[in-house]
């Protein structure tokens, strides 16, 4: 009962700073740093049982590597092996070279230089991938070589967790410490990989059989936290055995399940771990040492990017793509605190030294987003080719529709838009395609096809595409958040302008609307209705009333259609959000509020949900009015997402 107090004041003033990072638009990472450093034994010294804290935080990375383990995909990996053992292994090699010769030129032994190597090395996976997200650049040539390296680090982490632990002996035992934790490591996750791919998809299937979410949870807890026990009864680490965890639920169809319900755990106890990393940071001595410290952190941000923009040169890329690496990379990431807490446990480091360090990594992550943010005002400053390949692609832009009108201007040269590039060429309608994919635009020219390179989201991209004169824009890509960029640019430069958007269901179709599409078309639902028109035609329904039943759904933005009831299998379909809108079903027994009431009485609708039909004695009365009176019996089917679900389903039973 000591920690207790701990840790409510750890929760509660966690929950401060993130809420104050966020609105700032930064990593809550920093928001748990800055906690644990102002209320740590360094400063307000305001917590009492510091190291049952740390043992609880000491979960967050066992859940963190554990997720990692989940991600790790071998198509994936195969899919990208140029980039992630090519560009990736050579970052981690050079980085932990360089920052070798370099401390142990400054006396210090070169297990220390190892060790510090691989904590520069790391970079930011959260922080990263959720700017690259953000900025719509993970197609980019830059977004993958930086996913690519970003992969490789994350699995760096592993093989560094069990060597430094050696690097604490004396040199006549860390050889055998290091070759005997390597043949531990080696001996059980060959036995836990070979057993364990048999019987984990069994095993799964026996378990989600039971249909009982605290007994998935409960398997899912103890797989993790067994298969990390097995691992440090070895020898090994907690993170090894959580890593290995993570493996064999991503080779089973419930991987997608099992992420979202370990969500919670990783990201509170993940919260507590950097916590704690900040109470170690000594402000005081960072203070003192403060040029030491802004040494580490100008040597981390050059060195690094030096090294990526010749490695990402080396691997083909242009100057101004390579800068652009080089700058997403160049700054710490939240493992480089895991493998420093581990050297802090061993007693790698003199204290000036860790301190230096981990306030340089501190510093560098707060630096990571404002360097994106100015990443191209960068290149284009020191990259005269970015200006000149840019300046090229407005040209050719401009010149491919410099006499051209009423012409189709296509955003995205994928399937769809190959396709729909097929209908305008035989309908005789001009059409401008834009692409950024170089290997299939070099294919589509030389097949005589009108395609071009440009980025879309971009004004200057459209405005070079003639959009001030096309009859119609058509976005082909099924990325919302492009759409909405694209719909904004050219609204900017021809209001009145149609545009048409492909969207790949009705989640996103009321936004796009309002961001100013002419027409929004929802794959899901028009495949749906095609299929429809086949069945009733040969059912000898007329074509016109077929018709007009698709003018009438198509006009009312497919309202009638919207929704579907969600199973178990949609739980492990990664490409459905758990809060999109979705169809749920409440039968009114006795004793329900609802019953005698009126759905107006009830007002569930401003609740953020739709009340989409009522069944009644099995007749389905559709669309019910405000009227509509509630009886025992009744079936009401709601259309939301699943948190207003909740709500409306807690007033019609209970009021």
């Amino acid at each position: 009962m000591d920690t207790l107090p701990t840790i409510v004041m750890l929760l509660g003033a966690s929950v401060v700073a993130v809420i104050i990072f966020r609105s700032l638009n930064l990593p809550p990472v920093l928001g748990y740093l800055l906690v644990g450093a102002l209320i740590g034994p360094h400063a307000l010294n305001l917590v009492g049982g510091f190291a049952g804290a740390q043992h609880l935080a000491e979960f967050g990375v066992v859940f963190l590597m554990f997720s990692i383990g989940l991600e790790f995909s071998l198509p994936k990996l195969y899919a990208m092996k140029r980039i992630v053992f090519g560009l990736g292994l050579l970052q981690v090699g050079a980085t932990i070279a360089v920052v070798t010769g370099i401390v142990t030129a400054w006396g210090m032994s070169w297990q220390e230089g190892v060790a510090l190597g691989g904590v520069l090395a790391m970079s930011s996976t959260a922080v990263l991938t959720k700017l690259l997200t953000e900025r719509l650049e993970l197609d980019k040539a830059h977004g993958r070589e930086v996913m690519g390296v970003l992969l490789f680090q994350d699995i760096a982490v592993v093989p560094l967790l069990i060597l430094i632990p050696s690097f604490s002996e004396s040199p006549e035992r860390m050889a055998t410490m290091m070759g005997l934790a390597m043949l531990k490591a080696v001996l059980v996750l060959s036995v836990v990989l070979f057993f364990g791919q048999r019987l984990m998809n069994r095993w799964f299937f026996i378990v989600a059989r039971g249909k009982s979410a605290e007994l998935f949870m409960l398997n899912v807890l103890l797989i993790t936290l067994g298969l990390a026990y097995v691992t440090e009864i070895s020898g090994l680490s907690l993170a090894l055995g959580a890593f290995v965890a993570g493996i064999l639920i991503s080779e089973t169809q419930y991987r997608h399940h099992v992420e979202e319900d370990i969500k919670p755990f990783r990201d509170v106890l993940m919260g507590l771990f950097f916590v704690t990393i900040g109470m170690m940071l000594d402000v005081p001595l960072v203070l003192t040492h403060a040029p030491l410290v802004l040494g580490v952190l100008g040597a981390l941000l050059a060195v690094k990017f030096a090294l990526i923009l010749g490695l990402s040169r080396l691997f083909g890329s242009t100057f101004g793509g390579a800068m652009r690496t080089g700058l997403w990379l160049c700054a710490g990431g939240e493992f480089g605190f895991v493998l420093l807490s581990e050297m802090r446990q061993l007693g790698l480091l003199p204290s000036p030294v860790l301190q230096a360090v981990l306030a340089a990594l501190v510093l560098s992550m707060l630096l990571a987003p404002l360097i994106v943010q100015y990443s191209n005002q960068i290149v284009l400053r020191f990259a005269a080719s970015e200006w000149l390949m840019r300046s090229m692609q407005m040209t050719q832009l401009a010149a491919k529709t410099m006499n051209t009108e009423k012409h189709v201007v296509i955003c995205g040269y994928g399937r769809t838009g190959q396709y729909l590039a097929r209908f305008m060429e035989q309908e005789s309608v001009p059409y401008l395609a834009l692409d950024l994919d170089p290997e299939r635009i070099r294919e589509a020219t030389a097949a005589g096809e009108n395609v071009i390179y440009g980025d879309a989201a971009r004004r200057e991209t459209l405005a070079a595409a003639g959009v001030s004169r096309a009859g119609v824009l058509i976005i082909c890509f099924a990325d919302a958040r492009a759409s909405e960029r694209v719909l904004e640019h050219a609204r900017e430069i021809k209001p009145d302008l149609p545009v048409v958007v492909r969207t790949l269901d009705e989640k996103d179709l009321d936004n796009l609307l309002q961001a100013g599409a002419a027409d929004v078309v929802p794959e899901a639902l028009e495949t749906s209705m095609v299929l429809a028109a086949h069945a009733l035609r040969h059912l000898g329904v007329p074509n016109a009333q077929v018709l007009e039943h698709f003018r009438q759904t198509r006009s009312g933005h497919y309202r009638t259609l919207r929704g579907f009831f969600h199973g178990q299998s949609d739980l492990e379909d990664d490409s459905l959000d758990s809060e999109e809108e979705r169809l749920h079903s409440i039968l009114l027994g006795d004793g329900a509020h609802a019953i005698g009431r009126t759905l107006g009485e009830l007002a569930v609708q401003a609740l953020g949900v739709e009340v989409t039909a009522v069944r009644r004695r099995n007749i389905r009365a559709l669309e019910p009015s405000p009227e509509t009176r509630f009886d025992v019996g009744d079936v009401v089917v709601l259309l939301g997402t699943p948190s207003a679900l909740a709500a409306a389903e807690e007033r019609l039973l209970r009021g």
